[in-house]
């Protein structure tokens, strides 16, 4: 069953208007709460944003760094952006009913490692609850991290927009090559 969920989950960029309950996000949360973590710290923290004057804040300031970006980038970032139609432009930041901001504890043993071992479980959960995300790391996690007013002890490591997937494309495909298992 898990490995037909992971099967399944893609990047989604794009959201339905429906805002799912509250209690789905809720429970991938706890879904992600059991990762494993160094020491057992347990260093994520989460906040959810439904505001959306605050998520038009969020959008303003990721779009303002991502047009730098886009504007210095070359090569073959550059084509690979431009084949998948990628721009600075960050809709979804708005459009998704919800945003959940992934911090990690500053300090903490392994805690950014940690983090995103949670965050594998929190997509996976939204996943079986038939919601769909992008792990959106902006150029200028820092800004947003200001901008929700973030302690200081905390690092932020993702946005992840949340809502009923309407993106139409395909899953990209999987490299079958990574599966080889060396042994000795």
């Amino acid at each position: 069953m898990l490995y037909e969920l992971a099967k399944r989950r893609k990047t989604v960029r794009k959201f339905k208007k429906e805002k799912p309950p509250i209690e789905d996000v809720l429970y991938s949360v706890k879904v992600a709460n059991e990762a494993p973590s160094g020491m057992n710290a347990q260093p994520w923290h989460f906040l959810l944003i439904e505001s959306p004057q605050k998520k038009k804040q969020i959008r303003e300031v990721c779009e303002k760094a991502e047009k730098c970006f886009y504007e210095k980038v070359r090569g073959k970032l550059k084509e690979w952006l431009s084949e998948k139609n990628f721009s600075w432009r960050k809709p979804f930041l708005e459009e998704a009913p919800y945003l959940l901001l992934v911090f990690s504890q500053k300090g903490a043993p392994y805690s950014r490692e940690s983090v995103w071992l949670a965050i594998g479980y929190l997509l996976l959960a939204l996943e079986e609850k038939k919601l769909g995300s992008v792990p959106y790391t902006p150029p200028n996690l820092s800004e947003v991290a200001k901008l929700v007013n973030a302690p200081e002890s905390l690092k932020l490591e993702v946005i992840l927009p949340i809502g009923y997937p309407d993106d139409p494309k395909p899953k990209y495909p999987r490299n079958e090559s990574n599966l080889k298992i060396d042994t000795f």
